[in-house]
């Protein structure tokens, strides 16, 4: 319920500011097309797919496993933070040549606004961690609400960080936020059309930082994306 209030709000307040709405206008027909089937791909088949095929499927094989009574903080920790980390490989790894062809559509992204969060051949969802691991310890945990709540942050914070409703530098909330966590600003130089090699992180700045891959500026590059020759249907299903 809270990443489709966030989506709701984040988009309102796109098409509000005057920039932002005439960005989305100035959007080409296949780039609305490619964004809107994979926010419909990734919000609500794959949410659908790990609660089925996936949680059904640890169900059989960890059957006789014994449940896990967790703290809230600790529960939550994992999801926010732990996962968080699998993350940052997980999306690493996407950026070598082995992988990097599934991952290059989301990289065509132009301008950072919240309908391009899930730009992304669409079976490239299978190879994302987020859909295995959520329901192995939702699965896992006698209760796991503290758990599905930091999954709920962190799709809340995926989609402030591809939109692009920044707090300026010189404010409080930057200054708070802006140490520790990922921002929009952040996650727009992973964008840039310049340098694509750095902050994979999807929560905390800590992994880019530790593994030497953290790039730090208040501002915002010049220009975002990559040019591609690939088809709609490349671009969808087969990006060869």
């Amino acid at each position: 319920m809270l990443v489709f209030l966030v989506f709701i709000i984040l988009l309102g307040l796109t098409v509000i500011n005057d920039s932002g709405f005439t960005k989305f206008i100035r959007k080409s027909y296949e780039d609305w097309l490619v964004d809107g089937i994979g926010l419909f791909f990734q919000g609500i088949l794959i949410p659908i797919l790990q609660m089925t095929v996936v949680f059904h499927l640890y169900e059989y094989l960890l059957a006789d496993m014994t449940r896990i009574n967790l703290h809230p903080v600790l529960a939550f920790s994992i999801s926010f933070i732990f996962v968080d980390y699998l993350y940052y490989w997980n999306h690493r790894l996407f950026h070598t040549p082995w992988l990097w062809y599934l991952h290059q559509l989301h990289h065509t992204v132009t301008q950072m606004d919240v309908l391009g969060t899930s730009r992304n051949t669409l079976w490239t969802s299978f190879l994302i961690v987020y859909l295995w691991v959520h329901p192995l310890f939702i699965y896992l945990l006698q209760d796991p609400t503290w758990y599905v709540v930091g999954v709920s942050l962190t799709s809340a914070l995926d989609l402030w960080r591809h939109s692009s409703l920044t707090f300026a530098p010189t404010s409080v909330i930057y200054r708070c936020l802006s140490p520790w966590l990922i921002l929009p600003q952040d996650h727009a130089w992973h964008h840039a059309s310049s340098s694509i090699h750095g902050n994979y992180g999807a929560n905390l700045k800590i992994w880019d930082r530790m593994h030497g891959t953290n790039y730090k500026s208040s501002e915002l590059p010049d220009s975002l994306g990559i040019q591609t020759k690939l088809s709609l249907r490349q671009k969808l299903v087969l990006p060869f």
